[in-house]
Formats: structure tokens, sequence, C-alpha cells
């Protein structure tokens, strides 16, 4: 009788975050983009989130199949998912903007830029998850510290509001302001949670 050996699947799931990282980095370039000038950037953000969510649905069709995994599977998970959201804030800036008929101003494209910068180094840092825990959290790091530029430009553009006499502009400008902050929020959260999958580890 002819026995059949069946070897436990080990799909490369670090392979498929980096993927899914290199899709949203591409997406966050666009985001930049957009926010520069380029009305057809816009597309490209679109593009890119639903290609990112293919990239996110495939992570985790394989960490169900997977054998066993570098991390432990909730990490992964975890930082896919929090991955996501963060090229979804953007697509969503984007609309939010169209909807509202508002062009990016310059506070806007300092943030949106600030942004693709913090997302390059969350890849750079998921690029490197089983390296020296320094490694990573460098990336880590340097990715909150482009969310704190964010921020500081935050600050500015709301105090630059409270002297514009047009109250529409005004409201619809302030809720841009804030989503493109949002975007920021979501990229510290990937951060903090590479830093926990680092510093967890034995």
């Amino acid at each position: 009788m002819v026995r059949h050996w069946f070897l436990p699947e080990t799909p490369d799931v670090l392979a498929q975050l980096s993927a899914q990282a290199e899709v949203t980095v591409a997406g966050m370039d666009a985001f930049a983009a957009w926010a520069a000038g380029d009305d057809g950037a816009a597309q490209v953000v679109r593009d890119s989130e639903h290609a990112a969510d293919a990239r996110r649905r495939d992570l985790a069709r394989s960490l169900r199949i997977a054998f066993s995994t570098p991390l432990p599977q909730e990490d992964l998970f975890a930082l896919s998912e929090l991955l996501d959201a963060v090229l979804n804030r953007a697509k969503d800036v984007v609309r939010e903007a169209e909807l509202l008929a508002v062009v990016p101003d310059p506070h806007v494209a300092a943030m949106a830029t600030a942004a693709a910068e913090g997302t390059r180094s969350l890849a750079a840092g998921l690029a490197v998850l089983q390296n020296d825990g320094a490694e990573p959290t460098a990336a880590a790091d340097e990715a909150i510290a482009a969310e704190r530029r964010m921020e500081k430009t935050y600050r500015a553009a709301m105090g630059e509001l409270l002297t514009d006499p047009d109250l529409r502009r005004v409201v619809a400008q302030r809720e841009i302001y804030r989503r493109v902050l949002e975007v920021g929020e979501r990229i510290d959260a990937v951060a903090e949670r590479i830093w926990y999958a680092v510093v967890k580890e034995p």
C-alpha cells in the first residue's frame, strides 16, 4: 500500500504582508501626489486601496492554513488589518474632499507627504520583522515621527482657520484636516503594533 505524506503548508506570510505594504506605499505616494495637485492620482489611490484589500485577504487565507508562522498569527493579522486602515482613510479623504469640493491646500499637502513618508517607514519595519528588534522598532519610530509632523501641521492649519471669515470654507476645510490627521493616527497604530509584536517575542 502506498502511503501519501502530506507536508503542512508553509506560505510565506511575511512576504505577503510586505506585498500588502508595498501596495499601500504606492497608494500613499499617490495620496501625496493628489494632495499636491495631481487630480489623476485620486484614481490611483482608489485602485491601490482595492489592490491592498486583495493582498490582505490573501494573507488572511494563508494564516488560516499555515502550519506555523514566524510570528504569532494574531500579530500578523492585526498588522495587516491596521495597515489596511491607513489606505482606507486616505481614500476616504479623497472622496470627502471631492464631495465637499475642497481643493487640497499646502497644509493638506504637507500632511499627506508626511503620511507617505510614515507609510514607507512602516513598510521598512514590516520587511525586517524577523530581524533584531532594533531594526523594525527603529522604522516604527520613524513612522511615529512622521505622524508627529502631521500633528504639528494640523495645529498650524487649524490656527489659520480661526482668521478665515468664510464659515462654509472653515467647516469643510476643518473636516478635511481632521480626516487627514486620522490617516496619521492609523500609521501610529501600525507602528505601535510593530513595537508590540517585537517586544513580546522572547
